[in-house]
């Protein structure tokens, strides 16, 4: 009995076995847009996603589509069929398509190929659901999987059709498809008051942050670009770092120290991906609140990636369709000790417009997060960035304002101070978060040397 028992603990925990199918356009691309990868491209990372959520690719295959995916099974009744006997002799027990498919195409194909069939969303919703460890993290992703699974519920009791019976209890009643989404849609609602509590709570911090007169700065970039490592190289904040997708969910807080003594609050940030469920956008906006508020936006970028320019295009796009695409931008190309001895290629100059919009240096900066190469330019372009909206202020300050100017140094303001008989000459570059606060602590004096000093204020840019 124990031998047998332990003869059958492997089967029972093999992993499940996946054939995956891709979609070719006429193009020869997936996907829409600008931001596009190529079909191949597209499934060699579904075939990723597949590894992370524990699956076990067996095998492809790709159908050409010239008038657009069937209405009922998304690809042709011929490949219907192929994909079938395919799965069947590599014993596949999943069948995963790199496109959404509609509710009625998912449970039409699970008919036909006698399997379970998933795409690509639920695909990432799922690897979210792993990787979750915060409670904000699992209600953010549970609401993503209710909203995602809402239109896709099935009838699955064909017994008892209708609940109650009897005498006195006649009459329509409530079918178990219809107590399935009544709970779904109660589910659902609790969880967005769950999430708008935790939003809250997330709002009042961020306005506890913005009182500390600190320049935000937030790492985006694809998803395992090697963001929290270069968070760990730079801040020492032990965040956890795996050669997975979609390792880090939650968003990590920590001080960074720039050149000259001004301190920065760098945020890591969840990653991005082709083809992103609009669940997850829509879920996780308290999360992406943090990207959107940044003062400025270092872009990771997986420098061994063939296709780093593409995945730099999709980023690009997800900011902009969060709201973040004016912000000040650092590219980085992370991972450099992998290049080996070929020259980069592939770098885009960016256009005049997006220069208007979004300013960043002609050329990416190179370093590489797990050998600490070029972190001291990157810390320095940083700084720089933030520099250009920090304000310079020329004033004089009456005699006994050493207490004002070491709040001033020690909150990162560089100060230049020249002591006269009349007073603090200063010259002080500082964010204009720390300029606002320096002008309440003014206004609290009422004092005709105060009134004096506000009104040698000087401002520039």
């Amino acid at each position: 009995m124990t031998a047998r028992r332990r003869a059958a603990c492997p089967s029972e925990e093999r992993p499940e076995r996946a054939f995956l199918v891709g979609v070719e356009w006429p193009s020869g691309e997936t996907g829409a847009g600008p931001a596009r990868l190529s079909v191949h491209e597209s499934l060699q990372e579904l075939g990723r996603l597949g590894a992370t959520a524990g699956l076990t690719v067996t095998g492809h295959t790709l159908q050409t589509l010239r008038t657009g995916p069937r209405p009922a099974t998304f690809i042709g009744a011929g490949k219907v069929a192929e994909v079938k006997r395919r799965r069947q002799e590599r014993d596949a027990g999943v069948v995963v398509f790199d496109d959404d498919l509609s509710p009625a195409q998912q449970r039409n194909l699970e008919r036909d190929l006698e399997c379970k069939v998933i795409d690509r969303s639920q695909l990432i919703l799922d690897i979210f659901a792993r990787h979750a460890r915060s409670q904000a993290g699992k209600l953010q992703v549970e609401l993503a999987q209710l909203e995602y699974l809402r239109p896709r519920l099935t009838r699955q009791w064909v017994h008892l059709s209708r609940l109650g019976g009897g005498v006195g209890t006649r009459g329509p009643g409530e079918s178990q498809l219809e107590v399935d989404r009544r709970r779904v849609r109660e589910r659902i609602a609790s969880l967005r008051r769950k999430l708008d509590e935790v939003d809250r709570t997330r709002t009042l911090h961020r306005r506890e942050r913005q009182r500390v007169p600190f320049p935000s700065v937030a790492l985006v970039g694809y998803t395992n670009a090697g963001k929290s490592t270069l968070m760990n190289r730079l801040t020492d904040a032990c965040v956890h770092v795996a050669d997975k997708l979609f390792a880090t969910l939650d968003p990590t807080s920590r001080r960074l120290e720039l050149p000259g003594g001004q301190p920065a609050i760098l945020v890591d940030t969840v990653g991005f991906i082709h083809k992103l469920p609009h669940q997850l956008i829509d879920a996780f906006k308290s999360t992406l609140e943090e990207v959107r508020r940044a003062d400025v936006l270092v872009h990771v970028l997986d420098a061994t990636h063939p296709r780093w320019t593409a995945h730099r295009r999709i980023a690009t796009r997800v900011l902009e369709e969060i709201g973040a695409g004016p912000t000040p931008v650092v590219t980085v190309l992370n991972k450099i000790d992998g290049l080996g001895p070929q020259p980069l290629t592939g770098w885009e100059t960016p256009s005049e417009a997006d220069a208007n919009r979004s300013p960043e240096p002609a050329a990416p900066l190179r370093v590489s997060a797990k050998h600490g190469l070029g972190i001291g330019p990157l810390i320095a372009e940083i700084a720089r960035v933030c520099g250009r909206n920090q304000e310079v202020l020329h004033t004089v300050l009456p005699p006994g304002s050493g207490a004002l100017l070491a709040w001033l140094r020690r909150n990162g303001a560089a100060v230049e101070a020249d002591y006269t008989d009349a007073g603090v000459r200063i010259t002080a570059r500082m964010s204009p978060k720390l300029a606002g606060q320096l002008r309440k602590r003014l206004a609290r004096h009422e004092t005709p040397a105060a009134v004096a000093v506000r009104s040698a204020w000087t401002l520039r840019c």
